[in-house]
């Protein structure tokens, strides 16, 4: 384990609070003098894309200046957070960030350019739970059959993941750590792949996100035990959530958020700006049922709120790392 990038991270946690309180009492009226880059740190089409280019258009129609939405995918979300912090912080260049780059990486990656007193928070915006799902040959209908199928053979039972420290892949970890259980990881490029073998019986279980895997909980080709979020989900409502199933889960909620950040010295006033528009089009009606429709829902929050929980995101998932004893080189 990298012992100087865990105590950097915790450094960047304990500097988050002064570094990114941000006075929504000072600083009104400011507004973009050019147009307006919003940094995707991932490959267009997937959510992060999509919710920068919902939250594009709004403040497009909002400001008066265009919002252009500008992927700069790699290096698991740094290459785009850098080209964001290498940019002026005036309130032009925002990031719009995620649960990996922004909280995973930081415990996960040995090499990391950046660390969290760099970003300022401006609002969490979607978040969405993950799904826990078996294979129909798995003799389990509820979470604790499960736990007990992994403990009495341990070893026996296979995940899929997306890819070594992406969430999926840490929220299987984390639930082994806390259900005492070992099963083996199976790592994917991607999520289809693990899908894929899972719904022909390759592998017996993933968690991932809730959307992807809808249709074929409905049509039987897997079987759903709970979902990952503080509560049900509108999507599957006939789930529980995972941390009321048994007691030693009843921390454990997981699943992925995108929400926007600012470089380090972006003027308060424009901190406020954004975090304004962001609250009209997070309160919406129409933003809420769009957003199910993605398998989540909207997350506002002023950015002592959100810089509150990038923090806690930032310290559960550190744990869970250091105790798996997980480190990747960026590439």
């Amino acid at each position: 384990m990298n012992t100087t990038l865990s105590r950097r991270a915790a450094l960047g946690a304990v500097l988050l609070p002064a570094l990114f309180r941000t006075s929504l009492a000072q600083g009104e009226g400011w507004r973009p003098s050019r147009p307006i880059r919003v940094v995707v740190p991932t490959a267009a089409a997937g959510a992060n894309d999509v919710m920068a280019r919902i939250a594009a258009q709004h403040l497009t129609a909002r400001l008066g200046q265009p919002v252009v939405v500008d992927n700069k995918a790699g290096a698991g979300g740094t290459i785009g957070t850098m080209d964001v912090l290498r940019s002026p912080p005036d309130g032009h260049t925002v990031l719009m960030g995620n649960i990996g780059a922004q909280s995973i990486a930081y415990s996960l990656a040995r090499n990391m350019p950046y660390s969290p007193d760099d970003l300022l928070p401006v609002s969490n915006m979607f978040t969405t739970p993950h799904v826990l799902v078996v294979h129909p040959s798995v003799p389990a209908t509820s979470v604790a059959e499960f736990v007990a199928q992994l403990r009495a053979n341990p070893g026996r039972y296979s995940y899929g993941t997306p890819g070594i420290g992406q969430s999926p892949h840490l929220a299987a970890v984390w639930f082994n750590q806390l259900a005492g259980t070992k099963s083996v990881a199976v790592h994917y490029r991607g999520t289809a792949p693990a899908n894929t073998d899972l719904y022909a019986g390759t592998i017996d279980f993933v968690f991932d996100l809730i959307a992807n895997h809808v249709e074929a909980i409905r049509a039987g080709r897997v079987r759903a035990l709970a979902v990952t979020g503080a509560d049900r989900s509108l999507l599957l409502p006939e789930l529980s959530a995972m941390r009321t199933t048994m007691a030693g889960f009843a921390g454990f909620t997981t699943g992925s958020w995108i929400g926007l950040l600012a470089p380090r010295g972006t003027p308060e006033a424009a901190i406020r700006t954004f975090n304004l528009e962001m609250k009209e089009l997070l309160t919406a009606p129409e933003t809420a049922q769009r957003f199910l429709a993605l398998g989540g829902q909207p997350a506002y929050g002023t950015p002592d709120e959100f810089g509150a929980f990038l923090r806690q995101e930032i310290a559960k998932w550190g744990e869970v790392i250091r105790r798996e004893g997980l480190q990747v080189d960026l590439t």
